[in-house]
């Protein structure tokens, strides 16, 4: 193990590349970096696995803790480096996010990483690994997990689809739309009767333009708020020299433990007085999840939830970052659909025009 061979910071990275892209019927890694959850609930870990073979084509590799709950942070980071350094498997996905995917970092070959670029593709707890592979100078993909993107009941959701599709198989610009129809209330994976039917969606809403007075573009950083605050309390990369940060896109979303909008707020505060949030030449915020199985918010419930967190995202941004443009509501994270954001890739942010364009 090479690990941290620079002290604690992480190396500044001067150029972060996207790694070749797989085609179809080549080899793709299914890794749990987080949690085992594909033990417990192997219904739409195997609905997930179904649909990578046959509506993209790859054929799924598993690996020794993949469905292993409790395994050990040595053991995922011995599946991660297996999946990276293997020339026949052409990219990595993770089954599903969890709470404890920062003990893995410390345990991670940077160089043998580094030497493997590979399309990552995960989102809430793996904005740990999304991190640290774009300070190895490698683009991740924030978004689509096995479990609950290709797992969907009935069908994946469109938009997600054809968002992967493109980040999975092509590159270039992308624009990132909207959703015509969105959800965010699930069903309980233990009950049989959840899979019979596609979830039930409602009219989308758009999106929520601050600031929109201009054209910025920039490498996008961030990821799920919760990790990030973990990554900034543990000092797990983070760049000591913050202007890696300038000019770059802004990413933040919250999960389904849905945080109050006291400690949203006083998470940017912290980024604010650490000298972050000035950093940036957009902040895309995506759409609040507002309902899990604990927390069965009504729709009034919801809709109060959800104004909450986008007041204390502007009040955090009006005093660190007036000027900031600000896109509210945007289409990833813990929603559905969940459009791919390319994590250290280029994101362009289209004020006047109301756009939002991914390279993929």
């Amino acid at each position: 193990m090479h690990g941290w061979t620079h002290g604690p910071y992480p190396p500044r990275m001067t150029t972060i590349s996207y790694p070749p892209k797989p085609s179809p019927g080549d080899r793709i890694a299914v890794i749990s970096p987080s949690a085992g959850l594909p033990g417990l609930f192997p219904r739409p870990y195997e609905l997930g696995l179904e649909r990578l073979r046959k509506e993209y084509g790859l054929e799924p590799v598993e690996y020794p803790a993949t469905r292993t709950m409790g395994s050990t942070p040595r053991e995922r980071a011995a599946d991660i480096h297996a999946a990276f350094a293997d020339p026949d498997i052409k990219a990595v996905i993770a089954s599903i996010g969890g709470d404890d995917q920062i003990t893995v970092l410390p345990l991670l070959d940077r160089e043998l990483i580094a030497a493997n670029p590979k399309p990552f593709f995960g989102m809430s707890d793996n904005t740990n690994l999304l991190a640290f592979l774009r300070n190895a100078g490698i683009v991740g993909y924030h978004g689509a997990t096995v479990m609950c993107e290709l797992g969907r009941p009935g069908a994946m959701h469109p938009q997600t689809a054809e968002s992967l599709r493109a980040a999975l198989f092509t590159s270039g610009a992308y624009d990132v739309k909207p959703a015509e129809r969105w959800n965010d209330v699930n069903g309980d994976w233990a009950d049989p009767a959840t899979f019979d039917a596609e979830p039930a969606t409602r009219p989308g809403t758009g999106w929520t333009w601050v600031n929109a007075d201009r054209v910025v573009e920039g490498r996008s950083w961030g990821g799920c708020l919760e990790i990030v605050g973990w990554l900034l309390m543990a000092d797990r990369e983070i760049a000591h020299d913050l202007t890696e940060y300038d000019g770059g896109v802004l990413l933040l979303e919250t999960s389904e433990d849905m945080p109050s909008a006291t400690e949203v707020f006083c998470t940017l505060r912290n980024m604010g007085e650490r000298g972050l949030l000035q950093r940036f030449s957009a902040l895309l915020m995506g759409r609040a999840r507002t309902w899990s199985l604990e927390r069965p918010n009504s729709p009034q419930e919801a809709a109060r939830y959800a104004a909450g967190q986008r007041d204390a995202v502007l009040r955090a941004m009006e005093a660190y970052a007036p000027d900031t443009p600000i896109v509210l509501d945007v289409d990833f994270g813990h929603t559905d659909p969940q459009l791919v954001i390319p994590y250290g890739g280029i994101v362009r942010v289209d004020g006047p025009d109301r756009r939002i364009t991914v390279t993929y």
